[in-house]
């Protein structure tokens, strides 16, 4: 055979091993970066949650709906479960006449032993993080969210209060929770108005978890 034809060949074939060896190295290079940008993303989201490990629950009481809004925000922010706690007797207005000294919100927030009744189960074994809400009912906690604490164990869970409020800070409530049920890790609390927002919940959790 001739031996320009052979070194042709020689050459082609080299070409051809090169060409091959070059596109096996950037596939890898391509999916090693891709596996490396989802990594990322991966860890972009769970910068939004409490940790990936914990699973979270929003657990709320609201009467009139201002402390259903913080909640669902608080659920768009962890990506948590949210429960309600429902009363077996809906509030009404009437309930809430904070001026009538004989409306039912009243006897209740003033009788140390009164526990309204809850309607729904409420099951919270399985989380490790509970978001606890209420509105302030005369610079305290309803006295629902004390039945939901008789009925549910929460001992040794890490439980983050959050109010509303249209004047009334979250203290005189906080100090009632962590001395009904010492057991429970309790954490410093947060109110808000019925203005907050997506944002204000947002730098909140933000702040607990740094």
């Amino acid at each position: 055979m001739n031996k320009k034809i052979i070194v042709l060949i020689v050459a082609i074939v080299i070409i051809a091993i090169g060409g091959i060896g070059f596109w096996f190295m950037s596939s890898n290079s391509n999916k090693s970066d891709k596996k490396t940008n989802n990594t990322n993303e991966n860890s972009k989201v769970n910068t939004n949650n409490e940790t990936s490990n914990e699973k979270v629950a929003i657990i709320y009481f609201s009467a009139t709906g201002t402390t259903r809004k913080v909640a669902d925000f608080i659920e768009n922010k962890t990506g948590g479960d949210s429960i309600e706690i429902e009363p077996k007797y809906e509030y009404t207005d009437d309930d809430l006449d904070y001026n009538n000294k004989n409306s039912r919100a009243n006897k209740e927030q003033n009788n140390s032993k009164s526990r309204p009744e809850i309607q729904n189960n409420l099951e919270t074994d399985s989380y490790d993080v509970i978001y606890l809400g209420y509105p302030i009912w005369w610079g305290d906690v309803p006295k629902i969210i004390l039945t939901f604490l008789d009925t549910n164990d929460l001992s040794g869970k890490k439980v983050i209060p959050f109010c509303t409020s249209g004047s009334s800070g979250i203290e005189e409530s906080l100090d009632t929770l962590k001395n009904y049920n010492k057991d429970i890790n309790w954490t410093d609390g947060k109110r808000f108005s019925s203005g907050a927002t997506q944002n204000d919940i947002n730098e909140w959790i933000d702040s607990i978890n740094n």
